[in-house]
């Protein structure tokens, strides 16, 4: 049975197997150990239907685990080990040692039961979880099986990932660990993903067998060089491009993008944290309000990129999200400086682990004699920023009800240069990114945007006042101040400076725009959670000092007060959670007949001129 024809007519489990089992040998895996057994029959079947792949039948699994070491170690390509559930897989840990003692790029393949088979009496079902521990490199329990265009994208990207990670230096052996349920063989499933919505990279793989996501690690020599001209080449063919900028906590990196996107034409959509933005003329390529104008389907459907280039995390906006899955076949290459893998969208093309600055200084270096540039590509986004700009500004001068982002278009206005501006998670971040215009002064943005916890935050901002020479603004939501107001201690104990901007909507504002807000039954009580709490006497406790603000003047001399007198001060902004999503709202409703009154206005111009 063929690949292709698992894809078209069998079960979700098997398209699912398919699309990983094609994606190891686009990796370059040419080898496969494999060792009999029921859990595991989906891969061996699949495997064995795979005719770039040899398999080499073993029937002991610590013999077979040996095997497959000396093959890697004399070919010093990566061999993979497959066996079934239970103490089968036991039996490859000597081997998995030695693998990793030596360095050897060995991929183990670990079929097993579902997750409610797992320690509860099941037959054959032990804990196969960090089965080798320190000895395996990477560790993945995987997802269970399915055909959607996001578990293929997910199984394809982490089988190239794995390949990659077995031969990264220092290279040794790496598990994935592959749930599979019942039944076990190939049969026919008539709900399948309609042809007309599957991703055509995910099902099928990317063309002229390249792997979904090509990993290269470049850090000097001739792969660097070879890296470059392959990306000059790229810029050079593919005019309609986009520069994304991530998280980045490299002083030198922001204003190397700024200039890598003046000189490409490539509009850079720039994180908060980024640093991008900050700093930036204002006729520059860099484009602070992207996720609410991505959110306008009128642009986005005449807005397809030919080459989108990110560097660092992936940024927070979901509209900018669904906008690379919209044109999900365009090339996505991740710079990525760190030897992790900040790739959580299942979309790239390419990961490439290089230094992000040295990477950027030679692509600057050559590329303004090697492309020229789309005018009309940049001015449509350029254009399009501006005028989101202005509706946005104007449209927010008008709520009368205090709107939690224009709490950011102040501060824009009020802080100095010198900054430091902490956000909190949940909605102030997802606000920032919309509303926060720092137009020509340098202003550095920080979070805790690993774990997007909403734990400690005042803390971690009370800790980089302590560590900055300029002042420190903390943007934050009720639920998170409440969860850390023991760290405003630190402000007392060492004569900290922070000024506390306190957005006070009682619960947590960001359910209100997810799904959860259409079930009202029980949603105050499990996802707005208020706690009507008063926080004025505990900031004085604390010896700071506490506003309840009305109007936006008061704001602003809050503001100004509190940094130009220094100490802790926390200025609370009530709003209410139901008002600030219609004015959330209005403003996308807005923004959207702005862009598509212009659009039909240059419709306009066009015709007339053509008679």
């Amino acid at each position: 049975m063929s690949s292709s024809s698992i894809i078209d007519s069998m079960n979700p489990m098997y398209v699912y197997t398919a699309a990983f089992v094609d994606e190891l040998q686009r990796a370059g895996l040419r080898n496969v150990v494999l060792c009999p057994g029921s859990r595991s029959t989906p891969l061996a079947m699949t495997l064995a239907s795979q005719e770039r792949i040899r398999v080499w039948m073993h029937v002991d699994e610590r013999s077979a685990a040996f095997f497959a070491l000396g093959m890697a170690k004399r070919l010093a390509l990566p061999v993979a080990l497959v066996c079934t559930s239970g103490t089968a897989a036991a039996n490859f840990l000597p081997a998995v040692v030695e693998a990793h003692l030596t360095r050897v790029p060995l991929l183990i393949v670990t079929a097993d039961r579902p997750h409610e088979l797992r320690d509860n009496g099941a037959p054959q079902a032990i804990d196969q979880n960090r089965l080798y521990g320190t000895h395996a490199k990477w560790f993945v329990d995987m997802a269970l099986p399915e055909a959607s265009n996001e578990a293929l994208r997910y199984v394809r990207t982490l089988a190239d990932r794995a390949v990659a990670l077995t031969q990264a230096v220092p290279a040794g052996p790496v598990h994935l660990n592959m749930p599979f349920r019942e039944p076990l063989v190939p049969t026919p499933d008539r709900s399948l993903l309609p042809l007309s919505q599957r991703d055509p990279a995910a099902w099928e793989g990317r063309s002229e067998n390249a792997p979904y996501v090509r990993v290269t690690e470049a850090r000097g020599g001739a792969v660097y060089d070879s890296l470059v001209e392959r990306l000059l080449a790229l810029m050079s063919t593919h005019e309609r491009g986009l520069i994304i900028a991530g998280s980045s906590d490299d002083p030198a990196l922001p204003a190397l993008l700024a200039l890598l996107g003046q000189q490409s034409g490539y509009p850079i959509l720039a994180d908060p944290l980024s640093q991008v933005r900050s700093g930036q003329a204002e006729d520059g390529c860099v484009l602070s309000s992207y996720d609410a104008f991505l959110r306008i389907d009128s642009f986005v459907e005449r807005a397809e990129p030919q080459l989108v280039l990110r560097f660092g995390a992936m940024p927070t906006s979901k509209p900018l999200l669904l906008y690379l899955k919209r044109y999900c076949a365009c090339p996505q290459i991740v710079i990525d400086g760190n030897a992790g893998w900040e790739e959580p969208t299942q979309l790239a093309s390419e990961m490439i682990h290089a230094d992000s600055v040295s990477l950027c200084r030679s692509l600057l270096a050559s590329l303004s004699a090697t492309r020229g540039q789309n005018e009309e590509w940049t001015a449509t986004w350029k254009r399009t920023e501006a005028i989101t700009r202005q509706q946005l500004q104007t449209t927010i001068q008008d709520f009368a009800p205090l709107f939690e982002g224009r709490v950011f278009t102040e501060l824009a206005e009020i802080v100095p240069d010198g900054t430091t501006l902490y956000l909190g998670n949940s909605m102030p971040v997802r606000d920032a990114d919309t509303f926060f215009w720092p137009d020509g002064r340098s202003v550095r943005v920080m979070g805790n945007r690993g774990a997007n916890g909403i734990d400690g935050v005042v803390s971690s901002a009370l800790g980089a006042s302590a560590a900055s020479d300029g002042p420190t603004v903390l943007v934050i939501g009720d639920l998170s101040f409440y969860h850390d107001l023991n760290g405003l201690l630190a402000a007392r104990l060492h004569g900290l400076d922070l000024t506390i901007v306190l957005i006070n909507n009682d619960g947590g504002g960001i359910f209100s725009f997810l799904p959860q807000a259409s079930y009202p039954e029980h949603f105050e009580q499990l996802f707005g959670t208020p706690t009507g709490l008063d926080f004025a006497p505990v900031v004085q406790m604390y010896g700071g000092t506490f506003q309840r603000i009305s109007h936006w003047h008061d704001f602003r001399v809050a503001i100004n007060t509190g940094l130009a007198n220094g100490g802790l001060h926390v200025i609370e902004v009530p709003t209410e959670r139901a008002s600030n999503v219609q004015m959330h709202r209005q403003l996308w409703q807005v923004v959207g007949e702005a862009l598509q009154a212009r659009e039909s206005n240059i419709t306009k111009i066009k015709k007339s001129v053509g008679k």
